[in-house]
């Protein structure tokens, strides 16, 4: 390649910033009708759109229940908090902060475990080998949309008698065996925020096939009020309103094809990026599929030439915007460093220093994919010019 690196004096590869998302939104026309109908009938809140879009969402992950709520948070909470769990829950530290700070309003004990480093989800012997007499569940995630280990999750939890949740955050457009991850487990919690594939401006979905939690949950967005003014427990308003759900029910209509083109986008990233040095690739289930909400893979600074921190500032200069999950992963930050155990993290902390993840768009161009890869080809073969300029030149980013 000629092309000098942005970082040692030549011109980014993009002349504007590349996001690392870039929400795809239904068009005003799709909404209007919806719109004029919910301004009509000044139902802004537990209206027909709701109820549409739950039963909707109900019949694509083939699931009894999905209740829409405020936002993954607190879905997980209502969950938590609906499944009576009480001491110690057993959770991964590279996740999002939010899969911790839900156990930790609910009073809950946090017990790091591991994740499996080519998957970067919860390793289930890591998992079992946390659990004390006082654990009361196993939390999961689906990090960056590639479906966690389900039946060897649900293996522990059943031995030990544990409740078994996944924080679906990213989950929407995953498949698992060929089936939309959401009716595995005790109960699944989505995301519907800008960031993910189905979108409904904010919001979340509880998904469960048990009755008492989703009555529950129902109650539990509701301020605990089970409709008699006189609250059950104390709940919170985490209600799901009527103008995101009628986005969500626009966004559910496309949301096969933006998991299609995820997938297309994240082949040709490993197309092209797999013949480098030093990069590795999230390890996926051939029976599974990824919704690749984040397309995330790892440096050897050894092999590739740069560390990971390198690479990042070296494509912001390429107007490339990137991200490091999960750094630092939640038990080195500093509102749930306390809770740590002791319990070795190793796979944790590496991921955590060598992750990072590239834009991944639902309606990216393949143009926009294939340059951000010529550009992480082209700074590899500039590494030791780069890893000189920053050693002389420190950057902060």
């Amino acid at each position: 390649m000629n092309h000098l690196p942005a970082i040692l004096g030549g011109k980014p590869v993009f002349d504007n910033r590349i996001n690392i998302v870039r929400p795809v939104l239904p068009d005003f026309s799709e909404l209007s009708d919806g719109l004029q109908k919910i301004l009509t009938s000044r139902m802004v809140t537990k209206g027909s759109y709701l109820a549409a879009f739950e039963k909707a969402v109900c019949e694509h992950l083939g699931v009894k229940h999905a209740v829409g709520v405020s936002s993954c948070t607190t879905g997980l909470m209502l969950t938590y908090r609906g499944l009576g769990l009480t001491g110690e829950v057993v959770v991964p530290s590279f996740t999002f902060m939010a899969t911790v700070s839900a156990l930790v309003w609910c009073n809950l004990l946090p017990v790091y475990a591991d994740v499996n480093r080519q998957t970067t989800n919860l390793d289930p012997r890591s998992a079992e080998a946390a659990i004390t007499p006082r654990t009361t569940a196993l939390v999961a995630v689906h990090n960056f949309g590639n479906p966690a280990d389900i039946q060897g999750l649900k293996d522990v939890a059943d031995r030990h008698g544990l409740k078994l949740i996944f924080d679906a955050a990213h989950g929407f457009g995953a498949l698992y065996r060929g089936k939309p991850v959401g009716v595995q487990g005790d109960a699944q919690v989505f995301s519907l925020s800008p960031t993910k594939l189905l979108i409904s401006g904010e919001g979340g979905i509880v998904a469960t096939n048990d009755d008492d939690l989703a009555q529950t949950i129902r109650i539990g967005r509701e301020y605990g009020n089970d409709g008699n003014y006189d609250s059950a427990f104390a709940g919170m308003n985490a209600r799901l309103g009527e103008f995101n759900a009628l986005m969500g029910l626009q966004s559910l209509k496309n949301l096969e094809n933006a998991a299609q083109h995820r997938n297309q986008i994240a082949d040709l990233y490993h197309e092209a990026l797999g013949s480098l040095p030093g990069i590795r690739f999230q390890e996926v289930d051939p029976d599974d599929r990824n919704s690749y909400k984040d397309f995330s893979f790892t440096i050897d600074p050894l092999l590739y030439g740069l560390a990971r921190d390198e690479l990042v500032l070296a494509l912001i200069a390429e107007n490339i915007d990137v991200r490091k999950y999960y750094d630092p992963p939640v038990h080195r930050q500093k509102a749930y460093r306390h809770f740590n155990s002791g319990n070795s993290l190793p796979n944790t902390d590496w991921l955590a220093a060598n992750s990072i993840s590239l834009p991944m768009w639902s309606n990216m161009p393949t143009e926009v994919a294939l340059n951000i890869c010529q550009a992480i080809g082209c700074i590899q073969e500039n590494a030791p010019a780069i890893h000189q300029f920053l050693s002389r030149n420190p950057i902060s980013g």
